[in-house]
């Protein structure tokens, strides 16, 4: 079982470099957040937002407004510094025990999904907090295979793997339409839809 304090100070540990050694593309990204539906207009949460590394590529598609929560502080403290405007909130906290005051378009768990120790407790979680005709995204930019080699060492006290995106898919369609499922030597996505 994965313990949220050993989360917390793995990613404390790891902020101050975070920005300086991600490996990002960003043609898997736009294809990620077209996947997420992630456009003008929309208010988009993004679940363990770390250092804030999409919600640049978030405000360049003229969403109305960002929440990024984070359970480590230095991952949210850096995040906040970056982005000061007035429709970016940075939260530090759990995403499953916090209480919003809104609900959302759009849902991005990007590159952390193996880090929730409960998957099906999160999935419905997030499906709870969207608007009707939202979208829930969990993506990785890269593949499955990758994503857990790279979880192996370090990681591996603090991630359980990433599951099969079939397998994921099941979980969101007790909550969700799924409109996608991809799982490819490039990315791993799955989307629903709340109808």
């Amino acid at each position: 079982m994965i313990d949220s304090r050993e989360v917390i100070a793995f990613f404390d540990r790891l902020a101050p470099d975070w920005d300086a050694e991600m490996i990002r593309s960003d043609e898997i990204i736009a294809a990620i957040l077209d996947k997420a539906e992630v456009s003008a207009g929309k208010d988009v949460l993004d679940v363990a937002t770390g250092t804030g590394v999409l919600i640049g590529d978030y405000l360049a598609r003229g969403v109305a407004s960002v929440t990024g929560i984070d359970i480590s502080p230095n991952m949210a403290r850096i995040a906040q510094g970056k982005y000061p405007q007035e429709n970016v909130k940075i939260l530090c906290g759990d995403v499953e025990r916090t209480d919003f005051d809104r609900l959302f378009d759009c849902v991005v768990v990007y590159n952390a999904f193996p880090h929730f120790p409960d998957p099906a407790r999160l999935i419905a979680r997030l499906a709870a907090l969207l608007k009707p005709g939202g979208t829930l995204t969990v993506a990785h930019g890269m593949s499955r295979e990758k994503i857990d080699a790279h979880h192996h060492g370090a990681a591996s006290r603090v991630s359980n793997g990433l599951m099969p995106a079939e397998e994921l898919s099941e979980i969101f369609a007790a909550h969700l339409t799924v409109t996608a499922v991809i799982s490819d030597d490039r990315m791993y996505q799955v989307v629903g839809k709340k109808n």
